[in-house]
């Protein structure tokens, strides 16, 4: 028999490619071809063989839904939509020393104690594992612990006696299957290695928690099929330099994505943090130019959170643009838009923008609270005291509704905040809280408008 000819897979997106090339001509990617073993050809057709007939059922079913199993950890709850759904496959990213490991095992132990639970490091050795859980002051916990990559042998395993409740695999990049001629960490060896172990979930019920390595663009590692294959998508956030982390859901067949559970890094772990709006805004000093407090959402929570900008003289040639937490795009768009329809002149200085805290806004929603920061940078006036910001802006400077207006509004109102700086509000007018006067921004002419001192203001032209 001949021998199956030998293929160059993509590390980064998964393609196959008949010979080496520097690059993928798929993602673009460089040196990310890898040579693996090739198989048999599947067959053009299913053959004269007869399949066997499946069962259709209805979709109501008769069968009553499996409670979730709640670890006690309130905000991994959140972001898993209430708790861990049985049988189900979780994959968590984050960068190295981001606190993933940390994190799963508090889980684990936390849900040690109502099911059985297994964690198996392919990274550590077990008494690696056995020094941090003492560390974390959980090191009584009835976690079975293993130290292992050989899928096979994690799989005999599992596959006896009681099924456990939860299984933790930390990290997928290192198990191996020996049916495959690739190393482990390929997109061959991860694919396939996923795809035994959210098998064997399925079958015995338990929950599959995959640890994933990201790459340098802060993508989980791998093919994009590993991400499809799994229930559920969390990313652990956060900067080095800041002692807050933020897990966030991606993707979710059983709960909301785009929730986020805010964690706080201690000496002893990871501690949850209940009320994110109140530590974020804990070091703000008030009467200071160039900041501005947006009232975002994060999934379901309402989140407020402190937006800093400054604006400086520009050296000779292009300005510089640093932003931290939001996107860069964005903001050149904002300052594109003062100075053509609110005649703010700031963009030849250099602008930087910083959301504190380490939290990073995706929601076009706080537009407005950016562009209240940068007009505040550059006139030197502080907003007024006890101000919330939101809305998002448009091309043509209009200030866009945005959704969830009530629950924004709530918060802020529950933190002593008296005024809302807000979109119009066009239909049923959104639930006003005790004592917190809104004003309407239609445009950001009317943002401009609410800074009287203005030495680097123009007036658009007519």
């Amino acid at each position: 028999m001949a021998r199956a000819a030998a293929r160059y897979v993509c590390q980064q997106c998964g393609a196959v490619h008949p010979k080496w090339a520097g690059r993928c001509e798929d993602c673009g990617a460089w040196n990310s071809l890898v040579e693996e073993a090739g198989g048999e050809a599947p067959p053009k057709g299913l053959g004269p063989g007869k399949g066997r007939r499946i069962e259709l059922v209805g979709l109501a079913g008769s069968e009553r839904e499996a409670p979730r199993r709640v670890t006690g950890i309130g905000e991994f709850d959140r972001v898993a939509g209430g708790g861990l759904v049985p049988g189900s496959a979780l994959l968590v990213g984050g960068d190295p020393g981001i606190g993933k490991s940390t994190l799963l095992l508090q889980v684990a132990a936390r849900l040690a104690g109502t099911g059985a639970v297994v964690y198996i490091s392919g990274e550590e050795a077990v008494e690696q594992v056995r020094m941090r859980a003492r560390r974390l002051g959980v090191a009584e916990a009835p976690v079975a612990l293993a130290s292992a990559t050989s899928v096979r042998d994690i799989v005999a395993s599992l596959d006896q006696g009681d099924a456990p409740a939860m299984v933790v695999i930390d990290s997928i990049q290192t198990m191996y299957l020996d049916s495959l001629d690739s190393a482990p960490g390929t997109v061959a060896q991860v694919r396939s290695s996923a795809q035994e172990l959210i098998r064997l979930a399925k079958r015995r019920g338990f929950c599959l928690v995959l640890v994933g390595h990201v790459t340098k663009e802060g993508t989980i590692a791998g093919p994009r099929v590993l991400e499809h294959m799994v229930d559920t998508v969390l990313y652990f956030e956060g900067e080095r330099g800041h002692q807050f982390r933020i897990l966030r859901a991606v993707k979710n067949r059983f709960g909301p994505t785009d929730e986020i559970g805010v964690f706080e890094m201690t000496d002893r772990g990871l501690a949850e943090v209940t009320n994110p709006s109140a530590l974020f805004l804990a070091d703000r000093q008030g009467d200071v130019s160039g900041a501005a407090v947006f009232a975002g959402m994060e999934g379901t929570r309402p989140m407020l959170v402190e937006i800093q900008a400054l604006v400086a003289p520009a050296a000779p040639g292009t300005p510089r643009r640093a932003v931290v937490g939001w996107d860069g795009g964005r903001l050149s768009m904002i300052l594109a838009v003062l100075e053509a329809r609110g005649g703010v002149a700031i963009g030849a200085n250099d602008i930087y923008l910083n959301v504190a805290g380490g939290l990073r806004i995706q929601e076009p929603a706080a537009d407005l609270a950016v562009a209240a920061a940068l007009i505040s940078a550059s006139t030197g006036e502080a907003l007024p005291a006890a101000t919330v910001v939101f809305g998002e802006i448009g091309l043509s400077g209009e200030v866009r509704a945005v959704s969830q207006t009530e629950q924004r509004l709530k918060e802020a109102g529950k933190l002593g905040f008296e005024r809302a700086l807000m979109p119009p509000q066009r239909g049923r007018r959104a639930a006003r809280p005790a004592e917190l006067s809104q004003t309407e921004i239609g445009t950001v002419a009317d943002l401009v408008a609410l800074f009287d001192a203005r030495p680097s203001v123009r007036r658009p032209a007519r």
